[in-house]
């Protein structure tokens, strides 16, 4: 596995437990990095990754939500859901991923993790997402500029 998509596969692993659990984000973050060992670059890169998706969760889910509205967040499978947040952020708010670098290790992700038919869902629900990157850029950033939530890494 590359090692950027390592990093991401264990922000995954840690939204999924933090978004199904009442664990604290801190502890589950903790646990997961020692577990991995990851060199100081990915350990810096899970953790963005992971406090990024908390701190603008709110703001994600609205632009997923409207974009697939046939699928309300609390119906989407949790592995999917957190799949969508974390390439959304990536792309949209950090912005130091490209758009085809996201979507592409997102649907990587989902052939991982999801179920036999979430790439051609995640794919998909990001498509629609990228086919109004401006708009949902815009959105996203007003909302991290007006201060969103925030968790400390």
């Amino acid at each position: 596995m590359k090692a950027r998509r390592k990093a991401r596969a264990l922000a995954l692993q840690a939204l999924y437990e933090i978004d199904c659990t009442s664990h604290r984000p801190e502890d589950v973050t903790e646990q997961r990095l020692e577990e991995a060992r990851l060199d100081p670059e990915l350990d810096r890169f899970a953790r963005d990754l992971i406090y990024g998706v908390l701190a603008t969760t709110p703001i994600l889910d609205q632009q997923i939500h409207k974009h697939a509205q046939e699928w309300p967040l609390s119906q989407m499978a949790i592995i999917d859901r957190n799949i969508l947040r974390m390439a959304l952020w990536e792309f949209a708010v950090n912005r130091d991923t490209p758009l085809k670098v996201a979507i592409n290790e997102a649907v990587e992700l989902a052939k991982l993790f999801g179920s036999d038919s979430a790439s051609r869902f995640v794919n998909g629900v990001l498509g629609a997402l990228a086919a109004r990157e401006a708009e949902v850029v815009q959105s996203l950033q007003s909302f991290a500029r007006k201060g969103g939530r925030h968790f400390t890494s």
